[in-house]
């Protein structure tokens, strides 16, 4: 292919003015101005097939008859409609929050560890269990693809679920603990295959080329999480009042059959799910990039280049839908260091072949920007994920000293507490998505009313409001302890009504609507196409750090209270100073927060050709 050496190359403000001029890897992949070098054959004879119109192809939208809310509701239940609707999601839910919610409970009441051992043991298991799905999203874009992940990783967690049931049941005494303990990490590798796939997969079945279908979407995210919600709740009411009540062996096996039953619903609706093939390992695009990069640190697009590589022959795949992926990324002035991947220099141009760890395309170069823009929204993450795995813990051994009858003739469980958070969630959503969104669209004449980023610093404000309410209430308590001489009574039941605990539990759900959500939804929309189930992981493993983080956190004020004399955080809650804990969280989540606003004022959001959303 005859070509003009370029001397000075000015990166286009739109990749439109690029072409690319070859889709054969015969032959180079090289991108100039269209006014400097001619159209190749085979791109002319595409402008003269018709698929091409003006340099730009040319796609007919069409609705298929799979996808949409649809198969994406079908995908959240697992029964019959024609019986009842219950979501997959909502099953998952119903499970895990049904064990993690009273784990504490089981592990220092029946295995008899420490209130201190007892949290690291729980943090720990969840979270291995939310750094698991790196690996399932990793299987699910390499290899298998969304749909036979999920089914594969619902067989192991339904196995995980039974034998943690013959684990407090059937089996011999001294093999329990030891099997109770497997039976965990098998579920929490089932956790790790289910979790990056089921709402990634859900939110694939919406066509982003249809304008209906991208609005609906949006609102998607929002219900999506009131399913997970109503899973939570319920397994926090019924079954945990189950296990307290009954036995451990009956309420695990009410899971058990929970998740089974769900597998089997989940089948029935196979032929009308959109399925993606797998794309290729997403790692490897980020590797090609930095080599690439890295390998022309020298050259610029000053000196003696041939042009930049715009085209991008990677094709995605799409499986029972006629929804088109791969869209355009428009160029991006950050991280213009990584620009020098689609620099053609005079070995490119030399080439029979393009070299992948050499030439980049631009839009693989943007995709790869987009992952490293994400970071530091990750990173400041992590503290919201500290201060949430305290209602699971610390938050429910309050509660367990408190006075928490209901009449005459009932006790609410402690753990059960937790379902304030969920019924806080399944009434503000509704009241964010049907009068927040709409009254500051008004104002801000954003789509959804505030941006994404806008959303999660508001969580971690409340976040940080949070442990704030929660080390007041909780000095409150240790002082009526103290009035009643029950400092050294750690059994006793202090004489403080379990309800002051309202605020902190509405609290972290209200946090939870503005952050987690809007995290699931900023790891979705802000991924590349082909890496979505490796965003969902992100935003899943920022939990798994988070609960690894705060182990971390307690073992470092236990250590430094110890060095002084006086050991924070042990057994007998009355005197472990845990006000003092969470205003150690409360100082840790403002520095958090203050960073976090350095971050979001600087991040650009994806930008697609001939897409002006922003956020």
């Amino acid at each position: 292919m005859p070509m003009e050496r370029i001397s000075a190359i000015k990166r286009p403000k739109s990749s439109k003015s690029c072409q690319t001029f070859s889709s054969n890897e015969s032959t180079p992949l090289f991108c100039t101005y269209h006014s400097q070098v001619a159209r190749s054959t085979t791109h002319q004879k595409m402008i003269d097939e018709g698929t091409l119109e003006n340099g730009k192809e040319c796609f007919t939208q069409r609705k298929s008859s799979k996808g949409g809310w649809n198969a994406a509701i079908f995908i959240i239940c697992k029964l019959p409609a024609a019986i009842f609707i219950i979501f997959v999601e909502v099953a998952e839910r119903f499970a895990f929050c049904g064990l993690a919610s009273n784990l504490i409970t089981y592990l220092t009441d029946d295995l008899h560890e420490p209130t201190s051992t007892a949290v690291k043991i729980v943090n720990t298991w969840v979270g291995v269990s939310y750094l698991f799905p790196v690996l399932g999203a990793f299987a699910a874009d390499s290899f298998l693809g969304r749909f036979r992940t999920i089914l594969v990783a619902s067989i192991i967690y339904c196995t995980g679920f039974v034998l943690l049931t013959l684990s407090v049941s059937v089996l011999p005494l001294h093999d329990r603990k030891a099997i109770f303990f497997i039976a965990l990490y098998i579920i929490a590798v089932g956790e790790g295959g289910h979790k990056p796939c089921v709402q990634t997969f859900a939110a694939d079945q919406f066509d982003e080329n249809l304008p209906e279908q991208k609005k609906a979407k949006s609102s998607f995210f929002n219900w999506w999480y009131s399913g997970i919600m109503v899973g939570a709740t319920s397994s926090t009411l019924a079954v945990v009042y189950i296990e307290d009540s009954v036995s451990w062996a009956v309420g695990f096996g009410v899971l058990a059959t929970a998740l089974a039953s769900s597998l089997a619903i989940f089948l029935l609706g196979i032929k009308r799910y959109k399925k993606q093939g797998p794309f290729g390992s997403p790692f490897t695009s980020v590797a090609q990039v930095v080599a690439a990069a890295a390998r022309k640190w020298r050259v610029d697009d000053t000196g003696r280049v041939w042009g930049v590589c715009c085209g991008d022959e990677r094709v995605l795949g799409v499986h029972g839908g006629g929804q088109h992926k791969g869209r355009t990324l428009a160029h991006t002035d950050q991280l213009r260091c990584l620009d020098k991947a689609t620099i053609i220099d005079n070995i490119d141009a030399s080439s029979e072949s393009r070299n992948p760890w050499r030439l980049c395309s631009q839009n693989q170069v943007e995709e790869v920007k987009l992952v490293l823009r994400l970071i530091p929204v990750w990173l400041c993450s992590l503290m919201f994920a500290v201060v949430a795995s305290n209602f699971q813990t610390y938050f429910t051994k309050q509660g367990s000293t408190m006075i928490r009858s209901i009449g005459p003739h009932f006790q609410l469980p402690a753990a059960s507490l937790q379902a304030l958070l969920g019924v806080t969630v399944m009434i503000a959503i509704p009241i964010y998505d049907r009068i927040f969104v709409p009254l500051t669209r008004r104002f801000t004449g954003h789509l959804s009313g505030i941006t994404l980023l806008q959303r999660i610093g508001i969580g971690l404000f409340l976040s940080l409001l949070n442990m704030a309410v929660s080390g007041l209430v909780e000095a409150k308590r240790v002082g009526v302890a103290k009035q009643y001489n029950l400092l050294d009574n750690p059994k006793a039941t202090v004489p403080m009504s379990v309800w002051w605990l309202l605020p902190q539990y509405i609290l972290c759900g209200l946090s939870d609507v503005f952050t987690f959500i809007r995290l699931q939804e900023l790891f979705y929309d802000q991924m590349p196409e082909p890496m979505r189930s490796l965003g969902a992981a992100a935003y899943v493993t920022v939990v798994g750090v988070g609960s690894f983080l705060s182990s971390a956190v307690i073992s470092t004020v236990q250590a430094i209270s110890s060095s002084f004399g006086e050991e924070w955080l042990g057994d007998n809650l009355n005197r472990a100073h845990l006000d003092g804990f969470y205003w150690v969280l409360a100082g840790l989540s403002a520095l958090n927060l203050c960073v976090y606003v350095w971050v979001a004022k600087r991040f650009v959001y994806k930008k697609v050709e001939g897409d002006d959303d922003d956020g």
